[in-house]
C-alpha cells in the first residue's frame, strides 16, 4: 500500500558519507573517508574509573530525568573554559546541552528555517549541515571559501539579500577544506553581521585540535557582541559515542531553543553528563589533548610529505594547522567520483567532494581524513592514490 511522506523527505537524501563508510567495513581497505577521531586516544580507564564514581556518589541522580539546559555543574565548566582558553565571557544560563552537535543543527532549523527561507552556508560546506537544514526546505546560498576565510564581496551580496534568515560556518579547520578563517576576516566577517537580523551560527567542533601556528577567537564574543551562536563538542576532545554538544546564546533564542529541545528528546542524557563533568574534573582535560594534538599532528604532516612526494603537481592540496582533513582539487577536467571508484579497486577510500556542495559543482574536489589512520597506512594509502592519480589524470 502506498505511504504519503511528508514533502520535506524529498529534499533529504542519505548521508553519501555514511554509505561510503559501509564500503570501508572491509579490513584490507585504508580509509581516510569518515571524519572519525582516532579511537587509540579515547581515555577508557579514565572514563571507566569516572563512570564508577558517578554510580557511586550521584547514582540515582545521574540515571534520574533531568532539564533541558542540561547539568548544571557541566555547563558551568564550559563556561570557564571558554574564558580560560579564548578569552570570552559566557555565562552558564546561556548554554544548552545538547545530544551532539548535530541536534545543535536541528534545533537551530527547528527555530529559524521556515520553507524558503534564505540560509547561508560556506562552499564546500559542513555535509552534516547541509543534511540537517535540508530537512526545513530553506533555499541555500553559498558563499566561497579562500585560504583564509570566505570571500568578503560574495558574503555581503549574499547578505544584502532579502530574508537571509542565517549565515552558518566553521571558522576554525573547515570540515570539508581544513581552511581557519584568519584574524582579519573574523572581525570582517563581524563587522558585515552588525545591524543585520540574520543570525551568524559559529560552529566550532575542532578549535582545540590546533597543532601548529596561533589560535583566533571565535567571531562571536570575540568580534562580534550580539546576534551570534556559538556550537560546541566534547566529540573530538574526549569521545563522539557520548553524544554531548552544546550551544550557546542567550535572550529570547536560548528560550526557544529550550522549547524546541524539549519537544525533541526532553534533555539529553543525564548520565553522560555526570559521566563526562566528573571526567573533566578528576583529569586534567589538556593533558588528554596534547595526546590527541600530537597524534594528528604526525598523522597530518605524514600525509602532507606523502601528497608532496606522490601526488602529481597538479593536483592542489590544503595543508591546515589543525583538525581532521586535507582538501584535495583535481584538474577541472577530472571527477573525483570516477576517481572513487578506481581507488576502491586499489583498496583506498576517500570522499568526493560533491556531495559538499549544494548546487552539484565540486566535481574535481575530494576530502582526506588523517585523524582515524597511523602514519604506515597514510604514507601507503597515499602512495597508492598518487599512483592511480597519475593514471587516471592522464586518462581525463
Amino acid at each position: 500500500m502506498p505511504v504519503k511522506y511528508a514533502n520535506r523527505m524529498s529534499t533529504v537524501h542519505r548521508s553519501f558519507i555514511r554509505e561510503i563508510l559501509k564500503v570501508t567495513e572491509d579490513p584490507s581497505i585504508i580509509s581516510f573517508a569518515g571524519g572519525l577521531p582516532n579511537p587509540e586516544l579515547f581515555p577508557v580507564s579514565a572514563l571507566e574509573a569516572a563512570a564508577l564514581a558517578v554510580l557511586q556518589d550521584a547514582g540515582p541522580q545521574s540515571l534520574q530525568y533531568s532539564t533541558t539546559e542540561g547539568y548544571l555543574p557541566l555547563r558551568q565548566y564550559i563556561a570557564a573554559r571558554y574564558k580560560e582558553k579564548k578569552g570570552i565571557d559566557v555565562d552558564a544560563d546561556e548554554i544548552i546541552i545538547t545530544t551532539g552537535s548535530q541536534q545543535c543543527l536541528d534545533l537551530l532549523g527547528k527555530v529559524f528555517i521556515d520553507a524558503g527561507d534564505k540560509i547561508i552556508i560556506e562552499r564546500p560546506g559542513y555535509l552534516g549541515a547541509i543534511q540537517s537544514f535540508s530537512m526545513f526546505q530553506p533555499e541555500f546560498i553559498t558563499v566561497g571559501l579562500e585560504d583564509d576565510g570566505p570571500d568578503l564581496k560574495e558574503l555581503e551580496a549574499a547578505l544584502d539579500q532579502d530574508n537571509v534568515k542565517m549565515f552558518y560556518a566553521v571558522t576554525n579547520f573547515q570540515n570539508p577544506s581544513g581552511l581557519t578563517y584568519s584574524d582579519a576576516k573574523r572581525a570582517a566577517v563581524a563587522k558585515l553581521m552588525k545591524g543585520r537580523d540574520t543570525i551568524f551560527v559559529e560552529d566550532d567542533p575542532y578549535g582545540e585540535l590546533r597543532f601548529k601556528g596561533q589560535s583566533h577567537p571565535p567571531v562571536v564574543r570575540g568580534y562580534l557582541d550580539e546576534g551570534g551562536i556559538l556550537l560546541g563538542s566534547f566529540s573530538k576532545v574526549a569521545a563522539p559515542g557520548f553524544r554531548l554538544g552544546w550551544i550557546v546564546c542567550g535572550g529570547e533564542t536560548r528560550d526557544k531553543l529550550i522549547i524546541a529541545k524539549q519537544a525533541s528528546d526532553l534533555h539529553t542524557s543525564t548520565f553522560n553528563q555526570h559521566l563526562v563533568y566528573r571526567y573533566v574534573t578528576d583529569n586534567v582535560l589538556d593533558d588528554h589533548i596534547e595526546k590527541i594534538r600530537t597524534r594528528y599532528g604526525k598523522q597530518r604532516d605524514a600525509m602532507v610529505e606523502s601528497i608532496k612526494k606522490y601526488f602529481p603537481a597538479e593536483v592542489k592540496v590544503t595543508e591546515p594547522e589543525g583538525g581532521m582533513f586535507l582538501w584535495v582539487t583535481l584538474p577541472e577536467s577530472s571527477s573525483a567520483m570516477d576517481f572513487f571508484d578506481e581507488a576502491i579497486k586499489n583498496k583506498v577510500a576517500f570522499v568526493p567532494g560533491r556531495p559538499f556542495y549544494v548546487d552539484d559543482s565540486g566535481e574535481n574536489t575530494l576530502r582526506l581524513n588523517f585523524s582515524n589512520s597511523d602514519e604506515e597506512h597514510i604514507v601507503e594509502g597515499i602512495k597508492r592514490l598518487g599512483a592511480g592519480l597519475k593514471n587516471f589524470i592522464t586518462k581525463s
